[in-house]
């Protein structure tokens, strides 16, 4: 078997870890494309380095990884999809709904296979909440909290955080969108969102020119309501998740990967899983080879591009929402 040609298109913080990550596997061949000139040491490993997308694409390749400004995705995958290569792009999808339908067409023509990166759906303690929730073993669901709040400076020591494109309107960036795990991970527990109700705003000192604060209330199409917290200041972080059921309670806290699941019946919290020295690039692994046996047995990935469609809506009712200062509906076909 041949090797899979692998382009990664950006080098920032993602495009780093899905690079280290790719060149631990065999039978990968990796370019990168980037105009970063940390990119210089990974010449020196044998990779081949280009400066721009099209220059690139002067070449064949199987697979492409989209990892640049949230602004450019599209336009970006749309490139990679008409020079049939299988597509891993970054959350989010984007930072609007345009050309998106464009993009659809040609992953259905060209029948590719594609992924976005949401690297929580293989978080271990995430996977554990979905399989019990799956079992039912909290009865019917009514209610969830969730909050991820951090300080965005202290995310990339050593880089300036003003420049990132989590930090820049014009990039894409702002916590609803950057911080869409959170939206992600509840539309694979729980389905569609049928309204949202949100507050959003700029309201520390940090030095951008986004939302760094959202408060949402989610009214799932099932009728279970989730409040959920983001913001980019919070000291120490803090990353949780409770979901309330008719038979009882599941609480996850991201520190430790501490997994709990309270009873009605029994009256006492069980522990079923703590990790205090969890290994968070495993979880980039695990996705990534996913990704790749997906693309070997040509099968669908669970969150495909097409299907993340689904909370992109959602994080953009949510800004919606804070702008209109109004509950909004939700439509689909």
């Amino acid at each position: 078997m041949s090797n899979l040609k692998v382009l990664v298109i950006g080098y920032g913080s993602i495009g780093k870890r899905h690079t280290n990550n790719l060149m631990k596997l065999n039978k990968v061949e990796i370019s990168v494309c980037s105009k970063n000139k940390e990119t210089s040491q990974l010449a020196k490993k044998g990779i081949t380095i280009y400066t721009s997308i099209n220059q690139a694409l002067k070449n064949k390749f199987d697979v492409g990884f989209i990892c640049n400004e949230t602004n450019l995705h599209i336009e970006t995958a749309i490139k990679l999809a008409k020079h049939n290569q299988h597509i891993f792009l970054e959350k989010p999808l984007s930072n609007s709904l345009k050309n998106i339908p464009t993009l659809f067409k040609l992953i259905n023509k060209k029948k590719l296979i594609t992924m976005i990166g949401c690297n929580m759906r293989f978080h271990e303690g995430i996977k554990l909440m979905k399989n019990m929730l799956d079992k039912q073993e909290i009865g019917k669901i009514i209610s969830a909290s969730v909050e991820n709040g951090s300080y965005m400076p202290d995310w990339h020591p050593g880089e300036d955080y003003r420049i990132s494109y989590a930090s820049r309107k014009k990039l894409g960036g702002g916590v609803v969108l950057t911080q869409i795990h959170e939206v992600d991970y509840l539309y694979w527990f729980f389905g569609k969102v049928n309204e949202v109700f949100a507050i959003t705003g700029k309201i520390s000192d940090l030095d951008i020119d986004v939302e760094d604060y959202c408060k949402s209330l989610l009214k799932f199409k099932n009728k279970i309501l989730v409040d959920l917290h983001l913001d980019y200041f919070q000291k120490p972080s803090k990353r949780t998740c409770r979901i309330i059921g008719t038979k009882g309670q599941i609480l996850w806290n991201w520190e430790n990967n501490h997994v709990q699941i309270y009873k009605n019946n029994n009256k006492k919290w069980i522990t079923k899983k703590i990790d205090k020295n969890m290994d968070r690039n495993k979880m980039y692994v695990d996705e990534l080879k996913y990704f790749l046996k997906c693309i070997k047995k040509n099968e669908i990935p669970m969150n495909s591009i097409i299907d993340a469609i689904e909370p992109q809506k959602i994080a953009l009712a949510i800004k919606q929402s804070a702008e209109k200062e109004q509950k909004i509906k939700l439509n689909y076909l």
